[in-house]
């Protein structure tokens, strides 16, 4: 299932790659594009969105 994550707190291309990095680590996220302010990823329907949430909370960045 395609997912568009709206993220909070990305502001230049650091914040991209970090975000990047983040979701990069997390079984089961396949990246399909990420930019400031959102990410779109491929995940299955029953994946477990509080894995991306603390993910991104670990790098300083709030899913809204």
């Amino acid at each position: 299932m395609k997912k568009v994550i709206k993220i909070d707190g990305m502001g230049c291309q650091h914040c991209v790659k970090s975000v990047t990095n983040a979701l990069e680590n997390v079984s089961g996220v396949k990246i399909l594009e990420v930019k400031i302010g959102e990410a779109t990823v491929e995940i299955a329907e029953d994946f477990d969105m509080s894995i991306i949430v603390d993910a991104l909370d670990d790098v300083g960045y709030e899913v809204v």
